[in-house]
Order: structure tokens, then C-alpha cells, then sequence
């Protein structure tokens, strides 16, 4: 294998990124450690699924460990899984199978076998470092564990994306999935969708958001409720509350120079994910958008 790769939420005030460098370095001498990340918030599961799903496809073909684990030391499976692009090891709480898909998807899985006398709230170290450590040194994947149906690996729930069409024009509808260091907002809509709504560079758009209600706020859905847009509520379907964003307008365009210095703009990113900057700013603090919120994008 050409490298390991981990992304983590360990931080980098501890020594626990450095444990898993010094398992792997001591199991698996001379092969490659690349740190994709130890900054994705605390217990950020999707997060963590999308700066690596975003990233890995770039790395050498390796083996990627991600830890990002709420659930360490509980009943929940500790995974290893082989792609056609490479491996993956980490929790099964959805964390793995971002990246697993954008390296071709899950060929095969192990539910991998727990060392005796470890720790329970270390399982970077202690489980997946050294599991990731013998797979990159060649030792099969089925003799880490015992094998498991790739069907039942956990998935996260899809993030919400549409495009709704009506007398007044098309609507783009989109979760916000992250929010970068930089401060921009990507949705969970990809680039046919931004095409689909009919919007190309040099439209101006409307923007506003919803949030979801606190969930002890929440009145049971009866299936006659209305969203803030006016539109009925399905019964199940998340309870969101007029946001903190909007409506602004802005420019659709084509990079952070379209626009003016501290201009809004709403363009495709290096992932392919529509996406909202401000230009020599933080368009996520200007507007208040976290993770989750449902950004709905109107032609003016």
C-alpha cells in the first residue's frame, strides 16, 4: 500500500493523533502517514464523512482511517472494508461510507476482532491504527475479522437537494452539508441540480434558509402543517422554522473573483457541491449557516 491516510477529531492539544503515528510507524515501518485532518469538530460525524469522501480520491491508492466515534467502546462494530481504490477503517456509524463510495464502493467488510485487556475509549489507537497497520503491510482483510454483509454497514441519512419547478420558475432546495475554515457554505446539491434550476454564471439569485426546530420544540407533524415557504410538510419530514439568512441576493458565478470584495457569490466547488462565498470574507458567519440548515436559492 502506498500510504495510510487519518482524519480524526483528536485536536492537536493531546497526544492522540500521535499515538496512531507512533502504532502505525512502529507496525508498519517506512510506509507513509498522511494527516488529512484532526480538526473535524467533536463527535462531527458527517463532517468528518465529507472532508474525507472530498479528499480521498486524491490520495494514493492506501489505506484511510477515520475516527470520528461518539459511540467508542459501545456495541457499535469496528469496521475495516476494501474498495477497488483502496481500504477503509474506522467506526461503523456512517463515518466510512463517503469515502468508500467516492473510491468505487464496498467490495467487502470485516467486523474486525477487539485485542483483549484494550482501553475502551481508544480504539484509534488500539484497534484501527493497528488493523490499518497490517493491511498496509499485506496481511488479508478477512484475517482481521470476521466477514460481514457490506449492506449492513451504517450509512447516514442522504442530506436533502431539489429543484421544484412552478408558475414563478425553478427553486433550488439544498441541506447545508459543511462549512469550510474559510468560512463557505457547501450544499448538498451537486452541479446537474444547479443546471437543472436553469442558473448559470452572471444570474442573480435570491437566498433564504430554514432551520430546523430545537427537537423539545417540535409539534408532532399532523400532515397539515405548512413549511415557512408556504409549501405542506409530509408527515416525518424534519419540522424547519424561518432562518437567520435572507432573503439576500447575490450573484451565481464562477470563483471568489466574480464578485466584488465583499460581495456574495454562489458557485460550484472544488468538489463539485454548489456552494455559497463571500468574497475576502466568512459567508457562513455573515449569514449564520450551520450544518444542517435548508438553504432555498430563487432566480430574481
Amino acid at each position: 500500500m502506498s500510504c495510510v491516510s487519518l482524519t480524526t477529531d483528536y485536536g492537536l492539544l493531546d497526544g492522540f493523533a500521535a499515538a496512531c503515528h507512533g502504532v502505525l510507524l512502529r507496525l508498519a515501518p517506512g510506509v507513509p502517514i498522511v494527516d488529512v485532518t484532526h480538526l473535524v469538530p467533536r463527535g462531527d460525524v458527517r463532517r468528518g464523512a465529507a472532508v474525507l469522501a472530498s479528499t480521498v480520491r486524491h490520495l494514493p491508492r492506501g489505506v484511510h482511517v477515520a475516527v470520528v466515534d461518539p459511540g467508542v467502546g459501545t456495541s457499535r462494530r469496528a469496521l475495516a472494508a476494501r474498495t477497488p481504490g483502496g481500504f477503509v477503517v474506522g467506526p461503523d456509524n456512517g463515518l466510512l461510507v463517503p469515502a468508500a463510495e467516492a473510491l468505487g464502493g464496498l467490495l467487502a467488510a470485516v467486523d474486525l476482532t477487539m485485542p483483549e485487556g484494550i482501553p475502551a475509549t481508544f480504539h484509534g489507537r488500539d484497534v484501527f491504527a493497528p488493523a490499518a497497520a497490517a493491511l498496509a503491510t499485506g496481511r488479508p482483510l478477512d484475517a482481521l475479522g470476521e466477514r460481514i454483509d457490506p449492506a449492513s454497514v451504517v450509512r447516514l441519512p442522504e442530506p436533502f437537494a431539489r429543484v421544484l419547478r412552478g408558475p414563478a420558475g425553478s427553486r433550488l432546495e439544498a441541506d447545508v452539508l459543511t462549512v469550510d475554515g474559510f468560512g463557505n457554505v457547501a450544499l448538498a446539491a451537486a452541479a446537474e441540480l444547479l443546471t437543472q434550476a436553469g442558473l448559470r454564471p452572471g444570474d442573480r439569485v435570491r437566498l433564504s434558509a430554514e432551520r430546523a426546530r430545537p427537537s423539545a420544540e417540535r409539534v408532532p407533524p399532523t400532515g397539515g402543517q405548512t413549511r415557512p415557504s408556504g409549501e405542506r410538510r409530509a408527515v416525518g419530514e424534519p419540522e424547519l422554522v424561518p432562518g437567520p439568512a435572507g432573503p439576500v441576493e447575490l450573484a451565481v458565478g464562477v470563483t471568489f473573483g466574480s464578485v466584488e470584495p465583499g460581495e456574495l457569490v454562489l458557485y460550484l466547488d472544488s468538489g463539485g457541491l454548489v456552494a455559497v462565498a463571500r468574497r475576502d470574507g466568512d459567508a457562513a458567519r455573515s449569514l449564520r449557516l450551520v450544518p444542517g440548515d435548508r438553504v432555498i436559492i430563487t432566480p430574481v
